[in-house]
């Protein structure tokens, strides 16, 4: 088979993890008789340093013409540190989010057996934790009208939803759920907010189309307590925007290290693969960082993107592999030796 992948190498520690992510994945197709053809593009604040935009047309163009979307890391502290700033690396992410129609973040959160003290939650809390969040991705607060007023003394965001917004993550939820446990909790604020109480009348009238699948509907703040007491006892959660960009990242360091996990952003037009982390500018250049969560996430798009399961799970275990043995950076060395970022990815890509 032939893979045409768009490769969005961004900010930071970006450009060092998916050298890593594309050294396994090329590993991979070699080994499994597959051709990639990969299309680097630019974005972000390297994009920006280079054309003054952060998603330029010519990368949107690349990203649609491609089967799939490897994705990095994007931000600096430049734009971080400035508010009045015009032009930021994440306008660049919601306009690609927007523009490619990338509605669902799938998040997955998961335990390695080799990592489980390493947590910074007991063994016997996060046993057994398997759980996916599916995380709107294209409305709500984040895309809604914002402004100043009052001689720029007051600031307001809108956070503002469509029953079809709702439906169409809701459904992907159900359908992720049939093919797990059967499991679905709906994540709102039903109590306060009108949008919460749109997303859960819009679930509720989906539960008859799905007559397996129990749901449940939580509170935003309850699900963040309940995700360091029980995380175990969650199986397929989806929610709006912000409560899922808070959410996720809570959830992330169940399995040690925020270097560790991966995710996809499913699109109407194509899909994106990206570690969950962020640019992480201080470890830039210095071939330290964790490249495990982008090889990982490469894995999903193997197995999400084009139907490669052996493939995927080839990656899987190579990483449990290097996992058990030690050749892990400095952020899971703990006392050990600490391997380099490039030195990791040279080690999976020759034990695949």
């Amino acid at each position: 088979m032939k893979l045409n992948i768009a490769l969005l190498a961004g900010d930071g520690i970006g450009p060092e993890v998916i050298d890593q992510a594309v050294k396994v994945s090329d590993a991979v197709a070699a080994k499994f008789g597959h051709e990639i053809s990969w299309t680097p593009a630019l974005t972000g604040a390297a994009a920006i340093d280079a054309v003054g935009e952060p998603y330029p047309d010519e990368t949107h163009e690349a990203c649609v013409a491609a089967d799939a979307v490897l994705f990095g890391a994007i931000g600096h502290p430049r734009f971080d540190n400035d508010p009045s700033a015009k032009v930021r690396p994440e306008q660049g992410l919601l306009k690609m989010r927007q523009k490619l129609g990338l509605f669902a973040n799938v998040r997955p959160t998961f335990t390695f057996p080799s990592l489980i003290d390493k947590s910074p939650l007991k063994r016997e809390r996060i046993e057994g934790t398997d759980l996916v969040f599916l995380r709107e991705l294209t409305g709500g607060i984040y895309f809604g009208k914002r402004g100043r007023e009052d001689n720029n003394n007051t600031a307001y965001d809108t956070c503002t939803y469509t029953r079809a917004e709702v439906e169409r993550l809701a459904k992907k939820g159900f359908e992720m759920a049939m093919q797990r446990s059967k499991k679905l909790c709906c994540v709102d604020k039903a109590n306060v907010l009108e949008t919460s109480r749109l997303w859960r009348e819009t679930v509720q009238k989906l539960e008859k189309d799905y007559p397996e699948v129990e749901v449940s509907y939580e509170f935003v703040d309850a699900v963040a307590m309940r995700l360091v007491q029980w995380p175990s006892a969650y199986d397929v959660l989806i929610t709006e925007n912000l409560f899922g960009d808070i959410l996720t990242d809570e959830a992330s360091v169940i399995s040690g290290s925020m270097g560790l996990m991966p995710s996809a952003s499913l699109g109407e037009k194509t899909s994106l693969f990206e570690p969950i982390h962020g640019s992480y500018p201080q470890a830039a250049g210095k071939d330290i960082a964790n490249p495990l969560a982008t090889v990982l996430s490469a894995a999903m798009m193997f197995e999400t993107a084009f139907g490669l399961k052996d493939e995927a799970e080839a990656i899987r275990e190579v990483v449990n592999k290097s996992l058990a043995e030690g050749v892990v950076t400095e952020d899971l060395a703990d006392g050990g030796k600490a391997y380099k970022t490039s030195e990791v990815g040279n080690w999976l890509s020759e034990h695949i």
